[in-house]
């Protein structure tokens, strides 16, 4: 039948959608289509509002039958029919749908699950309205269309079908309007105000992040309005009502501005790239034409350029009229890239996209660049340059050429909360979709990388020298045995000696202590015991300017002086030394003038924080920048001759099996960022200097760790020697029936694992056993492949009953973990 005549044909025969919910349980439903639709309209990927028990969900259309599911308890059922559709035309492509599936496959997840998790918030409301083009139309609630009679239904429906209606949320004002901090605690608040004091914790604990006023009465509350106005005519909240976003939307000149765009890419950069970058550039540009190309790894010590690698590689993928996702761990990095690009193609125009920017305007990306890339435009979309993090990857892109993972190894790239996934393997999977280069970057590549690079899995190119003819700094180790903590605190004698000496040269320095607060543990001098958080039984760390014990796991919170939970008494000692103690400590030692930043999640709480400190930093109006592992990575700040670890040993001594990797990638990036464009200097400071990573750390030789680690793998069975999985399990504490299901769990997987040859260690309490409440447990499985590991994993899913679930047991699988903690 010809489309044209399909699509002006109503649907006369009962024909039935089968739909997959965006909210649990997740499920996929079969429902009735509406009256007066074509059956061409209900195509795959459209959003639905589907009705279940007394309310609306929102769905995702997967595909149609002509016959209902079977239901031999209820033959005579009736199917309800679909509320209403959510938009004119499918918002998800089929390939979009094909890699929820896949991840759905992967993760052992539900469809569902995994299409609301890619998908922004925003997306997933129900609290609508319709607006037709009809003046003589009233706006109708979204509740309200399953009631009208079906000629109503019908006549809407045709209207809607042509593209007369639209979807207006009920909540487009408060959406706007945007509430953030303008101020670091402490607040001049009364210590009676509790509910300004509780919506100032909860906005700060929710960082960087502009939140809309109905998100935060949701979360905290109608009560807490009349706070919110009062911390607002305090000057201590600010409110915006209307967002710009970072990219042009629906240009109406796009297909005339492509010549324009095209200039500003084909500009000549000005510098010259060296011979290794040359190479690296050609390979990378010869891959645009490859059918199946090969993932490529571009390793290269700090400062090798390979920056202008990915720009320029951007550029001649973007000319070739595909498009590129340059992706970064962490928002800060993110943001220099941007800034980089920039600077490069001053013009172009570009997507910027990660998780800390309002809901509105991450939903409007996605609109806008899910509109770019929909199949049959008369007018084929330009393409396009995205930067973000690795929520970005679940982008609907025109044409995708390229996709970029700058500082590969960072284990942020890895969601460990909610919905578990390796962004790396979802950037494989995208690239692998459209025939894509994939282009992996690093000083310290993740060890598994590098081992398939040298068995010949990915192309390795490497960029052996700083551009400029700059040297790498020279490293030593400072060991901290005797620290009597003095005047300079965690900092020795040689550290506080060289910081003294580069601020006498007039130059910068940073020091990385990753560990944020004022101090880790508090400890009562009456009793001899530690303040410890009542849900986690961790210590509580102190955090100086908040005023408070906070629990760095859960959130957990509490003001301080408080008594102590055993003794009541209010004589603590803080011990050991954060950042906020050790930028105190610095004012104190260090000259009159000397100006001090710190930057870590604190600091850089309030929006456009992260930002204002390494713009302050980089503009040199400070002399000394403290802060935890986020100064570590990517930064460029010329003037630096000294860093200063503080505490080398942090992380080392975990239960994890790549403890000694991440520890050195982090020490070895920290150390890239001394020395840029003169001869820099770097103190590493360790209670225990003998541990084998030290001298491929003082050496900067990654190769030579590389390879004793790998030796020390393969001995151990880790990967990349096998398949790891961690499957966790938890439960309410006080549920008596919680650690005999752990164990009878633990049997099913060992019988399972027995079958498919999986070795399965544990169950074991987790290192951290209690969070929130939550007795924590887990088992290491290792196997050949990951279709066995699921297997075994599904055997111990299947075997939690309903009543389980409802007592708030939980069970989740986690490929390839970043952290065993």
């Amino acid at each position: 039948m010809p489309m044209n005549a399909e699509a002006e044909m109503p649907c006369q025969q009962p024909v039935n959608a089968e739909a997959v919910l965006l909210s649990p349980p997740y499920s996929v439903l079969t429902y009735k289509l509406i009256p007066g639709f074509s059956r061409a309209f209900w195509q795959p990927g459209l959003r639905l509002a589907v009705p279940l028990g007394r309310g609306l969900r929102s769905a995702v259309l997967l595909a149609l039958s002509d016959s209902g599911p079977a239901n031999p308890a209820n033959p005579g059922y009736t199917l309800k029919e679909i509320a209403w559709p959510l938009e004119n035309s499918p918002l998800l492509g089929s390939d979009y749908l094909d890699l929820a599936r896949q991840f759905a496959l992967r993760q052992a997840l539900p469809l569902g699950r995994v299409l609301s998790g890619m998908l922004p918030a925003g997306l997933r409301d129900k609290d609508l309205r319709l607006r037709f083009c009809q003046p003589e139309l009233a706006d109708f609630e979204l509740r309200q269309m399953p009631a009208l009679d079906r000629a109503r239904r019908e006549a809407l429906a045709a209207l809607w079908e042509s593209g007369q209606g639209r979807v207006i949320k009920n909540s487009d004002k408060s959406e706007q309007e945007l509430y953030s901090l303008t101020v670091a605690p402490p607040w001049p608040v009364r210590p009676s105000a509790v509910r300004q004091i509780g919506l100032l914790d909860f906005m700060y604990a929710c960082g960087s992040t502009q939140l809309s006023r109905r998100h935060i009465l949701k979360e905290l509350g109608q009560d807490f309005l009349p706070a919110l106005k009062q911390l607002l005519s305090k000057g201590l909240l600010k409110v915006r009502v209307d967002f710009r976003p970072d990219w042009p939307l629906n240009s109406p000149a796009e297909g005339q501005s492509g010549s324009r765009h095209a200039s500003i890419l084909a500009a000549p950069p000005p510098f010259s790239l060296n011979a290794d970058q040359q190479l690296a550039l050609d390979d990378l540009c010869a891959a645009l034409n490859e059918s199946n190309p090969r993932t490529r790894l571009l390793y290269g010590v700090t400062g090798s350029g390979k920056t202008a690698v990915y720009l320029e590689f951007a550029a001649k993928t973007l000319l070739a009229g595909k498009s590129v996702l340059l992706l970064a761990p962490e928002v800060a990095l993110a943001l220099k890239l941007k800034h980089d690009v920039a600077e490069r193609f001053p013009g172009l125009p570009t997507y910027l996209f990660h998780g800390y920017q309002p809901q509105a305007a991450r939903e409007a990306c996605f609109n806008e660049l899910a509109r770019k890339s929909a199949p049959g435009l008369t007018t084929p979309a330009q393409p396009v340059l995205v930067v973000g993090t690795r929520s970005a990857l679940f982008l609907q892109l025109p044409k995708l050429g390229a996709v970029i993972l700058d500082e590969e190894h960072d284990s942020s790239f890895k969601q460990d909360e909610r919905m578990v996934y390796q962004a790396k393997d979802l950037a494989w999977y995208r690239a692998g979709q459209d025939k894509a280069v994939l282009v992996l970057g690093s000083a310290t590549p993740d060890l598994k990388t590098f081992y398939a690079a040298e068995q010949g899995s990915i192309r390795l190119h490497r960029l052996s020298g700083r551009v400029g003819g700059g040297s790498l700094p020279q490293i030593t180790l400072a060991p901290m045995s005797g620290l009597a903590g003095g005047a300079g605190g965690i900092l020795t004698e040689e550290s506080t000696q060289a910081l003294l000496e580069c601020l006498n040269r007039q130059e910068q320095a940073l020091i990385l202590l990753n560990r944020r607060g004022y101090a880790p543990t508090m400890f009562c001098l009456s009793c001899g015991t530690t303040a410890r958080c009542p849900r986690c039984e961790i210590s509580l760390t102190y955090h100086k300017k908040r005023e408070k014990l906070i629990c760095h796991y859960c959130g957990y919170a509490e003001p301080f002086p408080t008594p102590c939970q055993v003794c009541k008494s209010t004589h603590f000692l803080p011990l050991g030394e954060g950042t906020e103690k050790l930028e105190e400590r610095l004012q104190s030692l260090l000259p009159t003038g000397t100006r001090v930043l710190r930057l870590d999640r604190d600091s850089a709480g309030k929006p456009g924080g992260l930002e204002e400190i390494l713009r302050s930093f980089g503009r040199g109006e400070a002399d000394v920048l403290v802060g935890t592992q986020m100064l570590s990575k990517g930064h460029h700040f010329p003037r630096v001759t000294l860093a200063i670890v503080a505490d080398g040993d942090l992380g080392l001594s975990l239960p994890d099996y790549n403890a000694a990797e991440r520890t050195f990638q982090m020490l070895l990036q920290a150390a890239g960022r001394s020395g840029r464009a003169s001869s820099g200097r770097v103190i590493i400071q360790t209670r225990n200097p003998d541990h084998y990573c030290w001298d491929y750390v003082a050496a900067s030789d990654y190769e030579g760790f590389y390879r004793q680690e790998l030796l020390r793998r393969q001995r151990r069975q880790y990967p990349p020697f096998v398949r790891l999985a961690l499957v966790r399990m938890s439960f309410p504490l006080g549920w008596a029936e919680g650690q005999a299901l752990v164990a009878e769990l633990g049997r099913i997987m060992k019988a399972g694992g027995e079958a498919a040859k999986v070795a399965v260690l544990g169950p074991a309490p987790a290192p951290y056993q209690m969070r929130d409440r939550r007795l924590r447990f887990q088992c290491l499985l290792k196997g050949g492949s990951w279709q066995d590991i699921r297997a075994v994993y599904a055997k111990a899913s299947a075997a939690i009953n309903a009543r389980s679930r409802q007592e708030g047991f939980s069970l989740s699988l986690d490929l390839d973990p970043v952290s065993m903690m």
